[in-house]
């Protein structure tokens, strides 16, 4: 029943890579290293997949103890990715992410730069539309990428540069508007119909 779907898969992998939005998070990794914060990329990117697949099926059982079903909370989540979007589009910052004195492996590399709400929000979303073991290795291969290009920092800047990153960081927000907007389309007659 719930079969590998390499375009869903692919799709899955599409929305978290735009609103992990790792490329986008590099200046902040280099500042952190300039100011002698170690950060650990295996440490932070398993942490950081944890709590998504925590999250995931946790997440679920909690919507069905309110009562809540995957189409409503499908609108919710596009509504969070629409900010999230608009945050990555015009730069300005509408959720504000608080600093923590933990590990900055832990806080705030694995939560909420890496396992952010909005992501969260976006991981369980995506059990309305896509079946759990493709949602599940979209995630994985995002991991696989966070940790690369957490390990390789330096690299990344040098070959980049920071004109780069901004264009990356620019057209993600855009495709992350689009995704929101196909989510809240796909959903929203579902829910005021009462189905």
């Amino acid at each position: 029943m719930h079969t590998v779907n390499f375009v869903e898969i692919f799709s899955a992998f599409l929305v978290m890579f735009a609103i992990i939005d790792i490329t986008g998070s590099l200046p902040i990794f280099l500042s952190m290293r300039s100011q002698n914060k170690a950060i650990k990329p295996l440490q932070a990117t398993l942490v950081a997949l944890a709590l998504f697949v925590v999250f995931f099926y946790v997440g679920d059982a909690v919507l069905r103890l309110f009562g809540i079903d995957a189409p409503s909370f499908a609108v919710a989540g596009a509504a969070v990715l629409f900010i999230l979007s608009l945050e990555m589009i015009t730069g300005h910052e509408f959720i504000k992410n608080e600093a923590s004195s933990m590990g900055a492996s832990i806080v705030p590399v694995a939560f909420p730069l890496i396992a952010g709400p909005g992501a969260i929000t976006a991981l369980i979303s995506l059990r309305a539309e896509y079946a759990d073991i493709n949602i599940m290795i979209g995630l994985l291969l995002n991991i696989v990428i966070d940790y690369l290009v957490i390990k390789h920092l330096d690299r990344l800047n040098r070959w980049l540069g920071s004109d780069v990153i901004y264009v990356f960081r620019k057209f993600f927000g855009v495709v992350l508007l689009a995704i929101a907007v196909k989510l809240l389309a796909g959903n929203i007659s579902i829910v005021f119909s009462g189905q």
